[in-house]
C-alpha cells in the first residue's frame, strides 16, 4: 500500500504558506505605530493607545451570512471581507469604542490562494476605512467540512473605551433627536430572505439589471464602515445604534433607558430603491424588521447640536425621543 500525504488528503500546505506570502502587502498595509512585530507570529501585539484615564478594552464579532453564498457563486470575492470589518467595528462604535485591531477567521473545503488573496484584500480594505489594523488570522483547509468552493468567514475586533464613557444609554433623554446615516445598500443582513425572494420566487438572476446595472452589483455593495464618521462626531453624540438585523425597530431600543420611545417618521426615511422593490412582495412589517431600509446607523443627538452634526456628515432627521414605553413606534 503506498504511502499517501496531507495533499492526498485534501489539505496543501504549500498553497497556504503561498498564500500567506501574497497577502503580507495588504496586511501591512494596515499596521499603525501600536503594532508590534510583523506576520507570521502565534498572536498578534498591540500597544494599547495613551490617553485613557480608565481604558476598556471592548470586543466584537461577527460573519457575512449568505451574503456569502452570492459571492461565492458570482466568483467576485474582493468585497466581502469590507463586510465582515464593518459588522464587527459598527458595533464596537455603538459603545464609544475606537476600534484598534481586527483578526478574521477564512474556513475553506480547498485552499484557493487566489480566491483568498481577495478575500483578506477586502478585509485589508475594511480595515484601512476602519483605521484598526489587521493583526492576525487563521486560514482554515477541511475537506468534507465545506463543499470545495465553499468557504466562511468570521471576524473579531477589539477596541478601547474610556470607562466613564461606556454607558451611553444613561446620556439618552426626551426631546432629543434622532438622525440617520445612510446604508450603501442592504449591508450583510437579511440575505436568506433576498435570495429567496428574487431567485427563489421571482426567478431572478445575478445578471439581471436592476437599476441600469447587474442585480449582483446591488447585493454585493460592502456595508458602509462608519467609525471615520463617529470619530470626527463623537462630542456630539449621544448614543449610536448600528442597524442591522432586527433593522430600527429592535436595534434603536437596545440604546434606549425605560421610559423613553423612538418616534420614527416613516416618510423620512430615504428607502434605498433595492428595500422599495422588495417592499412590492413582503409586508412592510417584515421589511422594517429585516432590513436596514437605507438607514446604516442612527445616532441620538442633542437638538442645539443636530446642524453642526448635519453638515458634518450625509445624515439627515428621522424622528426625535419622547416619554413613554420604550419602543420603536414608526408614524
Amino acid at each position: 500500500m503506498a504511502n499517501i500525504s496531507y495533499k492526498d488528503a485534501g489539505v496543501d500546505i504549500d498553497a497556504g504558506n503561498a498564500f500567506v506570502e501574497a497577502i503580507k502587502a495588504d496586511v501591512k498595509s494596515t499596521f499603525d505605530s501600536n503594532v508590534i512585530g510583523g506576520i507570521g507570529s502565534f498572536a498578534g501585539a498591540y500597544a494599547l493607545p495613551a490617553g485613557y484615564k480608565e481604558p476598556v478594552l471592548l470586543s466584537a464579532t461577527d460573519g457575512v451570512g449568505t451574503k456569502l453564498k452570492i459571492a461565492i457563486e458570482s466568483g467576485k470575492l474582493d468585497t466581502v471581507g469590507i463586510d465582515l470589518v464593518a459588522m464587527c467595528v459598527n458595533d464596537l462604535i455603538c459603545n464609544n469604542g475606537v476600534p484598534m485591531f481586527f483578526l478574521d477567521y477564512y474556513a475553506t473545503g480547498k485552499l484557493l490562494p487566489e480566491n483568498a488573496k481577495d478575500v483578506v484584500a477586502g478585509i485589508a480594505e475594511g480595515c484601512r476605512r476602519a483605521e484598526c489594523a489587521l493583526v492576525g488570522g487563521e486560514t482554515a483547509e477541511m475537506p468534507g467540512m465545506y463543499a470545495a468552493d465553499d468557504f466562511d468567514l468570521a471576524g473579531f475586533a477589539v477596541g478601547i473605551a474610556e470607562r466613564s464613557e461606556m454607558d451611553t444609554v444613561a446620556n439618552v433623554k426626551a426631546g432629543q433627536t434622532l438622525i440617520a446615516l445612510p446604508s450603501s445598500g442592504v449591508h450583510s443582513n437579511g440575505y436568506s430572505l433576498v435570495r429567496k425572494l428574487m431567485f427563489d420566487k421571482l426567478g431572478m438572476t445575478l445578471d439581471t439589471e436592476f437599476e441600469g446595472k447587474p442585480l449582483l452589483e446591488t447585493l454585493l455593495e460592502p456595508t458602509r464602515i462608519y467609525v471615520k464618521e463617529y470619530k470626527a462626531n463623537k462630542q456630539y453624540v449621544k448614543a449610536l445604534a448600528h442597524i442591522t438585523g432586527g433593522g430600527i425597530v429592535e436595534n434603536l431600543p437596545r440604546v434606549l433607558p425605560d421610559g423613553i420611545k423612538a418616534v420614527v417618521n416613516k416618510a423620512d426615511i430615504r428607502v434605498l430603491p433595492i428595500f422599495e422593490f422588495m417592499g412590492q412582495y413582503v409586508d412592510e412589517e417584515e421589511m422594517f424588521r429585516a432590513f436596514n431600509m437605507g438607514v446604516g446607523m442612527v445616532w441620538c443627538v442633542e437638538p442645539e447640536d443636530v446642524d453642526a452634526v448635519l453638515a458634518n456628515t450625509d445624515g439627515y432627521v428621522i424622528g426625535h425621543l419622547e416619554e413613554g414605553e420604550k419602543h420603536v413606534e414608526l408614524v
